[in-house]
This record gives C-alpha cells, structure tokens and sequence, in this order.
C-alpha cells in the first residue's frame, strides 16, 4: 500500500506556505462536512495533505469542530499518517517554556459532549480499540529526527491535558491537571487520536508552547502574547513539518 502523509494544521497554521496546492477536495462524508476542502499537493516533490481543522479563514472553535468528517475525509483520500499540529500551554513550565516544541506521548481526556467515536447505534458493530500508548511511535521517532534535522529542540513525551474549550482554563484546573500529571494543554488533541487509532491511522501530535498555563506566570494570560509565540513558533513547526515529509518518503 502507497502511504500518505496529512497534515492538521491548527491555530497559527491554517495555510500550507510551502505546499505546492495541486487541487482541493470537498469529500463528502457519512458524518457532514470537513472544516474547510483538504489541499493535495506537493512539498519537495512529495505528495501531502493538508486540512486547516478550524478553517480557512480560522472560525470553527474547537468544540464544534467536526473531528469525525475530518478523520475520515483523510482516509478516503488515502492518508497513512497524519501529523497534527497543536498549540498548548505549559503547565510544565520549566520543562517547556513558551515557543518550545513538544511531541506528546500521553493523554488525558477533559473534554465532554464531543462525538468521540464511530461506533454510534449499532452496538453490534463496537470495537473497543486499545489506546493505551494513543500516538505512533513510529511517526513520533520520525518527527523527532525531523526536528534534529531542522535544527531545533523538541520535548520528547509529555502528557497531554485535553480541555473543552474555547475559554482558557482557570488556576484550580490548571493544579488538579498537574496533579493528574499532565504537562500541556490544549483543546484539539481530542477525540481526533481516538478517531485516527479507531480508523488505523497512524498519529502523532507536534505541539507548540504559546502561553503559560493559567496560574503558571505572574501575569495574565494575554490573546497578543498567544498572537507572537503563534507567529514565532510556527516558522520552526513549518520548518520541522519539512523536514518530516523528506524523511517520511525517503525511508
């Protein structure tokens, strides 16, 4: 089987500035529309896909975004592996400052009211899919080597705090997720990891530090601070993302 790589651009990258745009797909699926047409087209001479999961212009906010149709728009049109790009906070902070790159290797769900699984109304069909280690190894190596060839530092595991959003959360959160153990959080890790294992997908999450968590600085949480981390930090996520789709065809 040909493999195939997409990518998810979240917050701060919802147009590919290297893709080469061959063509955009409006794929109809069971489950309604995709946040925006997925692009194919070529990076480097590679085939890629991409789908910007909150739309182009950004508008959907991440508890309406439709995870299900995305999910599977992906694989009708043939991805192996999806790398979605995240943006969090830090509630490790010292361990994964602002602008740091992270690749998860754990999560903890908080999010509530998300269609969540494929698997609805028809129990005879259930598949309860493991996800004990809910991302790729082998796609989380492969970033990990992308990010050496780039040039930059990554953090290599982490656990993942998925929230409801579209608030930021408060300080008292932010200490009970550290004492679950989380050491981001975000809004979109979820349920597009269960989703993608449900579909036999290969995912990895390559995730963006844009503000302290909440309680974490001695300063309120500002949209402009998010703003300027966003449009540093996503110059090495682009950089990164190259340097993966080389490596991910030329082994």
């Amino acid at each position: 089987m040909t493999k195939t790589i997409a990518i998810i651009g979240g917050t701060g990258l919802t147009e590919p500035k290297q893709l080469q745009v061959i063509s955009a797909h409006d794929v109809q699926t069971p489950y309604g529309s995709t946040s925006a047409p997925i692009l194919e087209g070529e990076m480097a001479g590679y085939r890629v896909l991409f789908l910007a999961r909150h739309g182009h212009p950004h508008r959907i906010p991440p508890h309406q975004v439709n995870y299900r149709a995305n999910m599977w728009a992906l694989q009708k049109l043939y991805a192996t592996d999806i790398v979605s790009v995240n943006a969090v906070g830090s509630i490790a902070i010292d361990a994964m400052p602002t602008r740091a790159l992270v690749l998860p290797d754990q999560i903890i769900d908080y999010t509530w009211g998300r269609i969540h699984t494929y698997y609805q109304g028809d129990l005879e069909a259930v598949k309860h899919v493991d996800l004990s280690f809910p991302y790729s190894e082998s796609l989380r190596d492969l970033l990990a080597q992308a990010a050496h060839h780039a040039g930059k530092s990554i953090v290599n595991g982490a656990v993942y705090g998925v929230t409801q959003g579209p608030r930021l959360e408060t300080a008292a959160e932010i200490v009970r997720m550290e004492r679950d153990g989380c050491d981001i959080v975000g809004m979109t890790g979820m349920p597009e990891a269960a989703l993608a294992r449900e579909l036999q997908l290969n995912y990895a999450s390559l995730a963006l530090v844009v503000n302290p968590a909440a309680g974490k600085s001695n300063s309120v949480i500002t949209l402009k601070e998010i703003q300027t981390a966003l449009d540093a930090g996503m110059t090495d996520v682009r950089d990164v993302i190259a340097q993966a789709i080389r490596l991910f065809y030329e082994d």
